[in-house]
């Protein structure tokens, strides 16, 4: 059993891709104290069952529903992984696979079984993580935060970091002249944090290096200007979380970090949908799910956006993206959406997960296209 919490691109990619019979994908709500833990527990329990009825009726070998059976009594068994949880749980279970993921969005509960796993919900923690890194620089102390949302932040080991500017060049102090007349004013003091700047980015840099998190920057001016001038990581923040961070709490910090992270998410999603407008009125991105259905089949998409509440059942044909809509009781059915979204995935283009009322168009999906198809 492996347990993870944020799932990376990879990790979608490689849920996405399975395909077996008996793919066991469950949804549920957590939380933070033991009472939610406890009722979390027995959810998953009552899906789990759920689940074994729906493999003997797709006629599983019975063989894979033990296994999958197990790997569930193994997880509702663990009572370290159920102290410490986020907002929700998703649980994957094939009988040869079983991983979950410890989730900070905030979803429904379902449990869905099929020839292969169900990605979408997954979808939004991989668009909108709500985790980050917080760098806390100060001419006198530096600190590397992580904070996720529903836990307190933890301070993230950096070797090597400097632990002020004196002590990254070799100095007892930056203040003032040296004997021989060398700058040490606040002319030179620039000149050192720059020395220091460039040490701080050489430590974080096997940190940050496998990172798919938000870098937010909290520090005051001179040494603001100076990192961003000085300093390159792709996932570095506009915003700055202003003033000294020698004032500020760890947890004082994270909370003006998640308000950061709120306003870069909700910028994403108002370019995304600007985008997106101008493209489908150029002819460029499509709306209707049919047409949708056949681009992602012949890998004619360059980023899709779905809607995450919504699902459509059914199924798509395997050669020609022709849908044929289903019932929404049918056992077995993964429903078009999620299709779309997996072989989109398996294509190496980006996918968005966002709430309904943000999806270009107005319909359960809209997708930019490389070519017409």
């Amino acid at each position: 059993m492996e347990y993870k919490d944020i799932p990376t691109k990879a990790d979608v990619e490689q849920i996405a891709a399975l395909r077996k019979p008996g793919c066991v994908s469950i949804y549920l709500p957590t939380g933070t104290t033991p009472a939610e833990a406890d009722r979390a527990r027995i959810e998953l329990k009552n899906h789990l069952a759920s689940a074994a009825r729906a493999l003997e009726e797709l006629k599983v070998d019975k063989a894979r529903i033990r296994a999958v059976h197990l790997e569930g009594e193994r997880i509702l068994d663990d009572r370290d992984f159920w102290r410490y949880q986020s907002r929700s749980l998703a649980v994957f279970l094939d009988g040869d696979l079983a991983e979950t993921f410890r989730l900070p969005n905030r979803l429904g509960t379902s449990c869905e079984v099929a020839d292969r796993f169900y990605v979408k919900p997954l979808l939004r923690a991989l668009t909108f993580p709500q985790s980050a890194l917080i760098l806390a620089l100060a001419g006198n102390s530096v600190r590397l935060l992580h904070i996720t949302p529903d836990l307190p932040p933890e301070r993230v080991d950096v070797p090597g970091m400097p632990r002020d500017v004196a002590a990254a060049v070799g100095l007892s102090s930056v203040s003032g002249r040296s004997p021989d007349g060398r700058v040490q004013g606040s002319e030179g003091q620039k000149v050192r944090m720059l020395e220091y700047v460039h040490a701080i980015d050489r430590a974080l840099r096997p940190v940050l290096a496998n990172s798919t998190e938000p870098l937010i920057l909290a520090s005051s001016e001179p040494l603001t200007g100076i990192f961003r001038g000085a300093a390159e990581h792709p996932r570095l923040v506009a915003e700055t979380i202003a003033g000294n961070p020698e004032d500020k709490t760890d947890a004082e910090l994270a909370a003006a970090a998640r308000g950061v992270l709120d306003r870069l998410y909700a910028s994403k999603v108002a370019a995304l949908r600007q985008t997106y407008e101008s493209r489908i009125a150029a002819g460029t991105a499509l709306v209707d799910l049919s047409d949708i259905a056949r681009a992602a089949t012949f890998g004619a998409i360059e980023s899709l956006v779905i809607d995450i509440e919504r699902r459509v059942p059914g199924t798509v044909d395997e050669e020609t993206g022709a849908i044929s809509f289903g019932p929404d009781d049918a056992q077995g059915d993964y429903g078009v959406v999620d299709e779309i979204a997996r072989r989109v995935l398996t294509s190496n283009a980006p996918v968005y997960a966002l709430r309904g009322e943000d999806v270009p168009g107005g319909g359960a999906a809209a997708a930019a296209v490389r070519y017409p198809v």
